[in-house]
């Protein structure tokens, strides 16, 4: 099957990465960047550390608001799809990116094959809560990382096509977790922290841009970070400059650092006395690593995470005082380091087997 793959993002090239040496041992793909995360920081890097192919198609479109982004990319994805007329289109996720793939697809009449179908938040007010409900609706084959997932698309009448296949970020993260391990993977950072002594954070959703989100959660960072436990805050661009033009600084303790790659963020989330954060996919890993996570937001697509968590993972939202509390349970000061320690010798992580399952069905289509 001919089968052009469309990314823009950071979390999207991991599950490339995880996906894409199963998929062309298979199929002939062809790989599409639009560029939506367009820096080096954000996504140039991960190319050559996780052996992504260059894109056969790199369309360079960042920046702007959404509406923006997704109608510049339509004509740029229509016109690859004309050229290189597959069989199918796969999209991952629930960013622009995706969204704009599987709209091209579908007014083309190719097929569509959607990676993560099924998720919700159950909240239209979050951008990537419309993209995926629309992405779902497109697809002919649907990938769901959890049972939950295939629930939701069963209320809401999709029942065909459906494929329950694990999560494709597992398989990655447990093909790199055996080279974490070591405390010399924190040492290598560079940021001069120990195991168990400092808090690990990312801060990126649209609603945590806002004004009052801004102050709340740099409030709350402010309150548990210490002189002998900061906070390493690894900051989306898009974040940082929304701080500095609402004039707002995180507390001293605060150490700010570019985003970072993906072995770094998986050693620093491991070796963390936990991880605070608002993005999905480093909560699946902080759940997979075993750390302690502090979920800022009040609701989470991945509700099996916190379910088989045993407590080690609550939604805070952006309130400090639960947060500091929820602190003191999972990860106190006294025991914080002998337990991080424990966690990273112990860790035996195996992969979900996502990246075969989905090949398979691919395969069985063909059929």
């Amino acid at each position: 099957m001919r089968i052009v793959s469309v990314v823009g993002t950071r979390p999207q090239l991991i599950k490339a990465a995880a996906l894409g040496p199963v998929l062309r041992r298979r199929h002939d793909e062809v790989f599409v960047d639009t560029g939506q995360h367009w820096d080096d920081s954000m996504a140039g890097s991960f190319f050559a550390e996780l052996s992504l192919p260059r894109p056969d198609h790199s369309l360079g479109i960042g920046g702007g608001t959404p509406a923006e982004q997704v109608g510049r990319m339509l004509p740029a994805v229509e016109a690859v799809l004309v050229a290189e007329r597959p069989d199918a289109v796969l999209v991952y996720g629930d960013t622009n990116s995706t969204l704009a793939g599987a709209l091209a697809a579908a007014k083309l009449g190719i097929r569509v094959a959607h990676v993560e179908a099924g998720l919700r938040s159950f909240d239209r007010s979050m951008p990537e809560e419309v993209n995926r409900v629309v992405a779902d609706h497109l697809s002919r084959w649907l990938f769901a990382p959890t049972p939950t997932a295939v629930a939701n698309l069963a209320a809401e009448g999709i029942v065909d096509g459906i494929s329950l296949v694990g999560d494709l970020m597992q398989d990655l993260a447990a093909r790199l977790a055996a080279g974490v391990r070591d405390p010399a993977a924190l040492a290598a950072t560079g940021l001069g922290v120990q195991p168990g002594a400092y808090l690990f954070a990312t801060v990126h959703r649209a609603e945590n841009r806002q004004p009052a989100a801004m102050h709340a959660w740099a409030a709350l960072l402010d309150s548990v970070a210490a002189p002998d436990r900061p906070v390493i805050l690894a900051l989306h661009p898009g974040t940082q400059a929304a701080l500095a033009e609402g004039g707002i600084t995180p507390g001293e303790h605060v150490r700010v650092v570019e985003p970072q790659g993906y072995r770094t963020t998986l050693a620093l989330q491991l070796h963390a006395a936990a991880v605070l954060t608002d993005s999905g996919g480093v909560q699946r890993e902080a759940a997979w690593l075993g750390v302690p996570c502090l979920v800022l937001r009040d609701r989470t697509e991945w509700v099996e995470a916190v379910e088989t968590s045993d407590g080690r993972m609550v939604l805070v939202g952006l309130d400090a005082a639960c947060a500091l509390d929820e602190l003191g349970r999972l990860a106190p000061r006294e025991t914080a380091p002998a337990d991080a320690s424990r966690r990273a010798a112990g860790l035996d992580l195996r992969p979900a087997g996502a990246a075969e399952a989905i090949a398979s069905a691919l395969d069985a289509a063909e059929h």
